[in-house]
């Protein structure tokens, strides 16, 4: 059990989800407000991607993440900025009989240093780097892409940056990468993991799955755990029993209870309260600082 847990709220995500609820933040407005009332209820850190604000779906535009960071910044709460820098990755193939092309309809392939062009300029505390390769979407031709040779350069780059990369695991093959890079000095102390349960392809959200993913994270890694959809809020106290800390978001979940609609706040309260419930202490952004070493931006 981890008796001091810091919450994360993913705010919004890249997925199309807008559509299924008007609660999804979208304009840089709205996605900064989100990630200020997920701090007020108890968010230590606010994981961010950005959205095109005329069609909702997820970018990479470092413009955007400009003013997200600066309305945070300049609002006077305080919290932990994560940043992803999962976009860039995305590759859907053509028909099964003729997958090459790709079809440009959902595929977006850049190099490193694109990736990485909004962490290189705001220079978040936290950004996300994901750990390996997967199909991803039940039914697609989706392939979620990043190569040892991307993750590596990817990791060189975000460590000169002194950015703190929260090294996104989906299941357990992704934790040799991680020891890879770890072995090759791509990674500082605290090595921080975010293990992502549920997910299809991925790691299933069982116990028994997320004990063996635990048992194999490197010693002294700082690791949160989450899972999707109605899985969310079970696991804050999951996450918590296996010793991890807790993500929550409207990335990850829509709904608070059967048919009720969540927003942020919401769910960083029901998390607060179950892990109060608990007996658990909240760590707040200071104390997260301290405990992954981050020196406070902005």
């Amino acid at each position: 059990m981890n008796w001091d847990v810091f919450i994360t709220c993913a705010v919004t995500g890249a997925g199309d989800s807008t559509a299924r609820s008007d609660q999804v933040p979208v304009t840089p407005a709205e996605i900064a407000a989100a990630a200020i009332e997920a701090a007020r209820e108890g968010a230590a850190v606010a994981h961010i991607h950005v959205r095109d604000p005329a069609t909702g779906k997820g970018v990479r535009d470092t413009a955007l993440y400009r003013e997200v960071v600066a309305r945070v910044r300049e609002s006077g709460v305080d919290v932990v900025l994560n940043l992803t820098a999962g976009m860039g990755g995305d590759l859907v193939f053509g028909p099964v009989e003729q997958p090459l092309p790709p079809n440009p309809a959902g595929t977006d392939m850049a190099g490193a240093e694109e990736r990485l062009a909004h962490v290189s300029e705001l220079l978040p505390e936290i950004c996300t780097l994901d750990c390996g390769s997967m199909n991803f979407a039940a039914g697609g031709d989706y392939v979620m892409v990043n190569t040892p040779a991307m993750l590596r350069a990817m990791a060189a780059r975000i460590q000169r940056l002194g950015v703190r990369p929260e090294l996104e695991v989906f299941d357990t093959g992704h934790l040799v990468m991680v020891r890879e890079m770890l072995r090759d000095g791509l990674l500082d102390d605290p090595v921080l993991i975010q293990l992502c349960m549920g997910i299809p392809y991925g790691a299933p959200d069982d116990p028994a799955t997320l004990g063996a993913m635990v048992a194999n994270l490197p010693p002294g890694a700082v690791f949160s755990a989450f899972s999707i959809g109605r899985m969310q809020l079970p696991y804050v106290a999951m996450a918590a029993l296996a010793g991890g800390n807790v993500r929550v978001g409207l990335e990850d979940n829509l709904y608070l209870s059967r048919g009720v609609l969540a927003t942020n706040g919401a769910l960083v309260a029901r998390a607060a309260t179950i892990l109060q419930a608990m007996g658990a202490r909240i760590l707040g952004p200071e104390d997260v600082r301290a405990k992954l070493k981050l020196a406070k931006r902005g």
